[in-house]
């Protein structure tokens, strides 16, 4: 299934990453696809990932939580930049990531605020960072909050988005399965800019190359056309509503 047929692109995003970092090595291609096509993408970062995610921080001298938080920070921000993308910060901590009502509530109000067409996020399992998992977690269940009719707020109440997960760094430990393929080709350059923007994990950038490369090859094999040269994988989480089989 290429961009063009695939629900949200062209619609407002909301991309929900347990670290600083996630939303670029996993869905940097699908943000771009839908700020190019005129439309908003919000990214919301839970952690700055100062604890566990930022071994290239850590190795500098006379480092400091504080100091991570902001070198994390610039970061994301900068491939949030390359990417057209809205970045909200709530800087919860990680390992572990807090989950708690306040945070979900607050996230729940978020999704409210940006009133998304169409939400990313995370795998439902990772047995190698449970950081993911409750991210994930938590957006499903701040998802159903914020569709409560009776809950306070000053927006109005969320519609029912489509929920994808991205695609986890070792999926056959992560229950991920993809079932939609998206062509990233035209806006590929845009996630190379984003991942050369994390200093702090550039180990990551080759692998996820590599990765867009091979989700490329199976979506010209699913019956993509032959100009997919890049790709990223997703996994529905709800049922697709259709007129017709596709």
């Amino acid at each position: 299934m290429t961009a063009t047929d695939t629900p949200g692109t062209g619609r407002r995003l909301l991309v929900v990453s347990a670290h600083a970092a996630d939303f670029v090595w996993r869905a940097a291609g699908y943000i771009a696809l839908t700020t190019e096509a005129g439309a908003e993408a919000h990214v919301v970062c839970l952690s700055f990932g100062e604890r566990g995610e930022s071994p290239g921080a850590w190795k500098k001298p006379d480092m400091t939580l504080d100091k991570v938080k902001e070198i994390r920070r610039a970061e994301a921000q900068a491939a949030g930049d390359a990417l057209g993308a809205v970045m909200h910060f709530l800087d919860k901590g990680d390992y572990p990531l807090p989950d708690n009502e306040e945070m979900l509530l607050e996230l729940a109000e978020l999704m409210r605020e940006t009133a998304p067409d169409v939400i990313l996020t995370h795998a439902k399992a990772d047995p190698y960072n449970y950081d993911h998992p409750v991210a994930a977690d938590l957006t499903i269940r701040a998802r159903a909050v914020a569709q409560a009719l009776g809950r306070p707020s000053e927006y109005p109440p969320l519609g029912a988005p489509p929920v994808f997960r991205f695609e986890p760094h070792q999926p056959e430990m992560c229950e991920f399965k993809p079932d939609v393929l998206v062509d990233i080709t035209p806006v590929f350059n845009q996630k190379t800019a984003a991942m050369a923007a994390m200093g702090s994990q550039e180990h990551l950038v080759r692998y996820y190359s590599a990765l867009a490369e091979r989700r490329a090859v199976q979506a010209v094999r699913n019956g993509g056309p032959k100009s997919i040269r890049y790709a990223e994988a997703y996994q529905r989480v709800f049922p697709q509503v259709a007129a017709v089989l596709a």
